[in-house]
């Protein structure tokens, strides 16, 4: 099982943790803590072995501790799934990442469906079989009802993680609020950044000598929320735009997919506008 919690720092939570999972007979297997000093807020991550233990009663009897201690937590059988929505628009690497990685065992999940605002053939290359796939075109007009209708699926689906897998429509503040700690998109991002349109021809035109991209949460301030992985790679002035863009398709299909992975495995928690990361 996976256990997270946050909490106002003091001493004895590491101890007390430890105890109440040894009295149950439980076996700790991996433990992660950070203290930050700015915050006062305390954060920790296990994972333990729980064969020993009614977990029903687990759950109930660590409620008990974590009021004591104001914590806000999670605990999760390490068999149980999530469920993910994969939202992509006319790029569609990082969506065939992602389906490749969960096709070959690497990212855990169950996928409830991928949406679009573009119809099917755009992913005609793309192996999507057995997935269900769901039209949602935006336009100005149309943005409140495909709203409502993508939260539908969310919810009819019952699905835990949202990703925006180059999705390329911003969410509402409504929506945003919804899924809050629940959403992780993927953007280029550079050293200086560069907002709008051709954004790698940007770089160009600037000289850059690194490019990256980071993934972060959805939040209602745009590509400014919490973030939870980042990669830069060098490039040089040989490299024409069209490099640019190629390099900056893996370096985005790989932070998102580590991103996901850290999300499916419970080692992502919120701490104000920032994340604490338990990597492994």
């Amino acid at each position: 099982m996976i256990l997270t919690l946050s909490c106002p720092d003091q001493r004895g939570i590491v101890a007390k943790v430890s105890a109440f999972l040894f009295e149950r007979g439980c076996n700790i297997l991996d433990a992660q803590q950070f203290d930050d000093q700015e915050t006062g807020q305390f954060f920790m991550r296990v994972v333990f072995d729980a064969d020993g233990a009614d977990r029903e009663a687990l759950r109930v009897d660590f409620g008990d501790l974590a009021e004591g201690f104001k914590m806000k937590w999670t605990l999760r059988n390490r068999a149980d799934r999530y469920r993910v929505l994969l939202l992509a628009s006319k790029f569609d690497h990082c969506l065939a990442d992602l389906v490749y990685r969960w096709r070959i065992g690497e990212l855990p999940m169950d996928i409830t469906g991928v949406v679009s605002n573009h119809p099917a053939e755009t992913y005609a290359h793309v192996d999507l079989s057995g997935l269900s796939f769901h039209h949602l075109p935006v336009t100005k007009e149309t943005k409140f009802e495909q709203e409502a209708e993508l939260w539908k699926l969310i919810q009819e689906t019952n699905t835990d993680i949202v990703v925006l897998a180059r999705y390329m429509q911003v969410l509402s503040d409504g929506l945003s609020a919804k899924l809050q700690g629940r959403c992780i998109n993927i953007h280029h991002s550079f050293l200086p950044g560069f907002k709008g349109a051709k954004p790698y021809h940007q770089a160009h035109a600037r000289g850059v000598k690194l490019i990256g991209a980071s993934a972060h949460y959805v939040t209602g301030d745009l590509d400014e929320g919490p973030i939870i992985e980042q990669d830069v790679e060098r490039i040089s002035h040989r490299d024409t735009p069209e490099d640019l863009v190629r390099k900056g398709r893996d370096i985005e299909r790989r932070v998102l997919a580590r991103a996901l992975r850290y999300r499916l495995e419970d080692r992502v928690l919120l701490n104000g506008r920032k994340t604490v990361v338990f990597t492994d």
